[in-house]
């Protein structure tokens, strides 16, 4: 703020120079002792012990060998230089000099401001650390920046105001101007590096609403608003800070040193939070719970006609409602009625569009599943399946099981799009809880068993979208899931299948002896074509025969795909709801989605060249975002 506001030969704001950078020194030594004393506390957490938090040997510990300790290290040297540098007396008369100085404390709080942030939420982020680093630096030099000017502004217009700092009333119109324009520029940085780190650290609404992270970070936007508001308040202001000292300029000026005091308590609860914030975990890493009984959904219009003219209609409305409230900006005769008339259209499009976008929602319904997509939870999920849900349900999910005509409502087709619309967490609640005449299986089903059976209600409707898939590969457009699996080849270490993701397209041979053996032999004579264009084959005995290696015998073409002996049964569980066939072949792209799904035992040169054509089509493909490993 010193800096912005440049030297004065003025008395009062020469004073007002001296007070605040006699107040820096204290604030550096509140800076340091404050960060001795969080390296204590975080060494006692580091160590599990409280004493630790004073034993020189685990300080050291910490300083040394972690890296949360070594950039506490370099900020603390920041610190303790800063405040060598604030505290020695210096000859600043010289402009140039006054400058050097101020300059210099400057970039070295700034330093030691930007290291909060390698040891911070951000630099647990990954991937993207590098950018969840940076956006969160440029958050805090922009709020120390913005923030801690506040209180010096306050000062000198509080003693400019009076009658015998008159001498510096222009000084400070000229500060205050200049830092309006610069706090809007600070602003924009907030927004912006801020909606960064929420993308990094909340990002989805059920972690802003489900999460005490995200909670805090609603009440944080909440006093940024009430800020922003009276930021406002003082813009207006400006204007009239230089009229007649007695009537006008000392009065506003009176006023504008209360409303940036107001405005810097508001920063001050804004830090508290921020405090509170650093010591909850990020909502990435929390489960939520989701407070509302609905949710928003697209995939709601897919249920009926009438939604989606209803949602298009409100949306052009919200749209209209937006442009007004923009081009008023511009027109000041016609900014009230155009704001408020823009406002009324956005709520009216929204009361008319989002109600049809409205589903069902429960406390679970954003819960992240806590067992992978994975072959061996299906197959297990299909066992508890079949014990306790198919009686009602069906052994296919078609809601047709021996009890289903007892029941009303009947039970619903598993299989069928609309259980697309439900989240796995949906189903969690349900299975837990029941639903209608489903009775409740939490004291049956440990959670761990209702991930299970989640899956393999996703592996059901996954074979029933599945159909859609035939022996050509639709360009750019993936979206079945491959079933993560794991096997064993003879003797050597287990391999899964997402260890080729990013590398190399996956053939996945699900075979039957005899009938596959000229289909396996073919594969082998072009399985050196196939590895160049970066394809591996993976097959799998329907039989689970744990001598696949022997049965398929020693004579030429010699079969050098992995040929699976350890978990057989389970890829062919789970595989075999994709397709039925005794021999079936799914063609898997380097991300990780079923490209293509084929019999591939009718003639031997034109299912190579189809295979070979299909790889092509993958390997000329813009790489898609990868699946997660859990249903959602």
């Amino acid at each position: 703020m010193l800096l912005l506001a440049g030297p004065s030969d003025r008395p009062t704001a020469r004073r007002w120079d001296v007070r605040v950078a006699a107040a820096a020194r204290w604030f550096v030594l509140l800076a340091v002792a404050t960060a001795l004393a969080s390296v204590a506390h975080q060494t006692a957490v580091l160590e599990d012990r409280a004493a630790a938090a004073l034993e020189p040997a685990a300080l050291v510990r910490f300083l040394l060998e972690t890296r949360g300790g070594t950039v506490w290290l370099l900020r603390g040297s920041l610190l303790v230089l800063l405040g060598v540098f604030v505290a020695l007396p210096a000859d600043i008369r010289r402009r140039a000099d006054w400058r050097a100085a101020r300059g210099q404390a400057l970039l070295l709080a700034l330093g030691a401001l930007t290291l909060v942030a390698a040891a911070g939420h951000a630099a647990a982020v990954d991937p993207g650390t590098a950018t969840a680093v940076t956006a969160d630096a440029a958050h805090l030099l922009a709020a120390g920046l913005w923030v801690g000017a506040l209180p010096a502004l306050a000062l000198l217009l509080g003693i400019a105001a009076r009658p015998d700092g008159a001498d510096a009333r222009p000084f400070a119109v000229r500060l205050a101007r200049r830092f309006s324009r610069v706090a809007l520029g600070l602003v924009a940085a907030l927004a912006l590096s801020g909606a960064v780190n929420a993308s990094a650290q909340i990002g989805s609404a059920a972690g802003l609403l489900g999460t005490s992270h995200g909670r805090l970070l609603l009440l944080k936007l909440g006093v940024f608003v009430a800020m922003l508001a009276v930021a406002v308040l003082n813009r207006r202001l400006l204007p009239v800070l230089g009229g007649e000292a007695g009537t006008v300029g000392r009065p506003a000026m009176r006023r504008l040193s209360r409303l940036v005091t107001v405005e810097a308590g508001l920063a001050l609860v804004a830090l508290a939070i921020v405090a509170l914030m650093t010591v909850t975990p990020p909502a990435r890493h929390e489960q939520p719970t989701w407070p509302l009984t609905f949710r928003l959904s697209l995939e709601a219009l897919s249920l009926s006609p009438d939604a989606r003219a209803r949602t298009l209609v409100g949306s052009q409305v919200t749209v209209l409602g937006l442009v007004a409230v923009l081009a008023s900006w511009p027109v000041r005769r016609l900014r009230l009625p155009l704001v408020a008339g823009g406002v009324v259209a956005a709520l009216a499009g929204g009361a008319i569009a989002l109600p049809v976008l409205a589903v069902d929602a429960y406390p679970t319904t954003y819960r992240r599943p806590e067992v992978a997509y994975h072959a061996s939870s299906i197959a297990e999920g299909a066992a508890l399946y079949a014990d306790s849900c198919a009686v009602c349900h069906g052994p296919a999910g078609g809601g047709d099981g021996p009890a289903a005509a007892g029941l009303h409502p009947r039970p619903p087709d598993l299989r069928a799009h609309h259980a697309n619309l439900h989240t796995a967490g949906d189903f969690f609640w349900w299975i837990t809880t029941g639903l209608g005449p489903m009775p409740a299986f939490g004291d049956r089903l440990a959670p761990e068993e209702r991930w299970h059976v989640i899956n393999f209600v996703r592996a059901l409707a996954a074979a029933d979208s599945a159909r859609l898939l035939g022996p050509v590969v639709e360009r750019d457009r993936p979206w079945l899931v491959a079933p993560d699996f794991t096997f064993g080849v003879g003797p050597t270490a287990a391999r899964a299948l997402k260890d080729h993701r990013g590398q190399r397209i996956v053939l996945v041979v699900l075979y039957t002896l005899p009938a596959s053996r000229t289909r396996l032999a073919q594969l082998a004579q072009h399985y050196g074509t196939l590895s160049t264009l970066g394809v591996e084959v993976i097959a799998v005995p329907t039989d689970a025969a744990p001598d696949a290696l022997h049965r398929l015998g020693g004579e030429p073409p010699w079969i050098l795909f992995p040929v699976v002996t350890e978990g057989a049964r389970e890829i062919v569980r789970t595989y075999r709801l994709l397709s039925p066939a005794p021999h079936a072949e799914f063609l898997v792209d380097r991300q990780g989605y079923v490209r293509a799904i084929t019999g591939a035992l009718g003639d031997a040169s034109r299912e190579i060249n189809l295979l070979l054509a299909e790889v092509q089509t993958l390997n000329e493909e813009r790489p898609a975002p990868p699946p997660d490993e859990h249903v959602h």
